[in-house]
């Protein structure tokens, strides 16, 4: 028996038989090695014959496919320039034999359905790509995915600007958008339906995410890199460094005090911004404007000099002294010691938060940033010989004469220390070193340096008789 007839197997006691027709079988290779054509079928021909009255293609089968007339009439003439006889093009199967036995074929059919195929491929992966606005009706836009319309709808449209002026139309915006290439992502098709929704929130949350962990691995703490501002709020301002959004927190805006995002930046403003840190995990990039600026404590002493009369604003009153800022960087402190000539039990008692006070400064520290001032010194006898306008402008030139060695010498002998940014001076070691405003711990009050019990040993007043009354000193 010939095998292509039949074919017997035994399993398990029961017997199998399979027979194939061998006309059938002949049928389905389509017959002297022809196509089998099917309806809905996309397949690849060759152009026989092109004319503005048939175009003739060969696909394999046993006769010459027609394009269909109406198809050809509206092709536009760019289009019917492209098609030459001998290329190869992609149509698809209206009818596989028509009246006269010619399979009728479809070009603009042929690029829709491949171009639906296409789009399911990115539906399933999830993928984002460019598109075109080519149109626009009350509802959103519409992109050409290929040949095939995808709609985005308004509410997935990403940056609709706001009705900022009167005259704003939305429809003049929409038209404005035509021709303009968006990032969209498919969230929802049905070919039958011919359905095919775009999103572009959807694309640029997903471009955001893969530019930020890009971003992350890129950044290293140190750098310098260019930005806009996208937002501010109460603790800071965030920016936008081409994918991913950075911090700059509130204590790195400025080296000013008291300092709100509104007063240094604007939303959509260009800066430069200097990498604090970067945590890939969290997604997080930490920020700083100010540290591009310079540091307002590297030049204190090209504006104050020990001795010197300076006007100084109270900022915050403690229990061991009060802090007046200088000017809008530097801030130092008045030690309660330094108040008044008589005995203070609290700094409120002299002094409030406003107060406007001439000052002396005692003793500048820039290295710790602390600057030490004093309330009670002001008309002091020994500074009424003291020009401290010569002082500062010896101190200027001394300090653009000597080479950095020895300045750095120099500025290591100094005299006593003294509070920093926040102006918190050494209480002759008997007061706790403080942070600044925010975080000075309260002196005790026996943490008043010896200088002032000396001062109050030493106030003695004679009698007339040439015999010192020492009541103040028991006092």
């Amino acid at each position: 028996m010939d095998e292509r007839v039949g074919a017997v197997s035994q399993e398990g006691g029961e017997l199998e038989s399979e027979r194939v027709n061998p006309m059938e079988e002949l049928l389905g290779e389509g017959g002297f090695g022809h196509k089998q054509l099917k309806q809905g079928d996309i397949v690849e021909g060759t152009l026989v014959k092109v004319s503005r009255q048939a175009i003739l293609v060969d696909v394999g089968a046993k006769s010459e496919g027609i394009v269909a007339t109406a198809e050809v009439a509206r092709l536009s003439d760019e289009d019917f320039m492209e098609l030459r006889e001998g290329g190869k093009v992609l149509l698809y199967i209206i009818n596989p034999e028509g009246r006269e036995g010619n399979p009728i074929l479809s070009l603009e059919r042929a690029l829709i359905q491949r171009d639906w195929r296409m789009a399911e491929e990115k539906f399933r992966s999830g993928e984002i790509f460019s598109g075109v606005i080519t149109d626009f009706n009350k509802g959103g836009f519409i992109i050409g995915v290929g040949e095939v319309r995808g709609f985005l709808p308004l509410s997935q449209v990403e940056g609709i600007p706001r009705r900022q002026r009167d005259d704003f139309s939305l429809k003049d915006w929409m038209k404005e958008m035509e021709g303009q290439e968006a990032w969209v992502k498919i969230i929802e098709m049905d070919q039958r339906r011919n359905r095919l929704i775009l999103s572009q929130r959807e694309a640029e949350r997903q471009r955001r995410h893969e530019r930020k962990l890009e971003l992350l691995s890129e950044m290293t703490e140190g750098q310098t890199v260019r930005g806009a501002v996208s937002s501010l709020c109460d603790f800071g301002a965030f920016v936008d460094l081409g994918g991913a959004d950075g911090l700059i927190h509130l204590s790195e805006l400025s080296w000013r005090r008291g300092v709100k995002p509104e007063d240094v930046l604007e939303v959509g403003q260009e800066v430069d911004v200097y990498i604090l840190n970067v945590d890939p995990e969290r997604g997080r990039i930490g920020l700083s404007l100010k540290r591009l600026q310079e540091e307002p404590w590297d030049k204190v002493e090209e504006h104050y000099v020990v001795g010197q009369v300076v006007e100084g604003t109270i900022t915050k009153v403690t229990s061991f002294g009060a802090f007046a800022r200088l000017d809008d960087y530097i801030e130092g402190l008045i030690h309660i010691s330094e108040l008044s000539d008589r005995k203070v039990s609290h700094p409120n008692e002299v002094v409030k938060d406003g107060d406007v006070l001439p000052l002396r400064v005692l003793r500048i520290d820039p290295e710790r940033r602390r600057i030490a001032l004093s309330f009670r010194q002001v008309e002091e006898h020994e500074y009424e010989d003291f020009d401290w306008k010569s002082e500062l402008a010896h101190a200027q030139m001394d300090e653009e004469e000597l080479p950095p060695e020895e300045a750095a010498e120099d500025a290591g002998e100094a005299g006593p220390e003294a509070e920093g940014p926040e102006g918190v001076p050494d209480a002759e070691e008997a007061v706790p070193e403080a942070e600044g405003p925010e975080g000075v711990t309260d002196a005790e009050e026996e943490a008043v340096p010896e200088a002032e019990e000396e001062r109050s040993s030493e106030v003695v007043v004679e009698n007339g008789e040439g015999e010192a009354n020492s009541s103040s000193e028991e006092e």
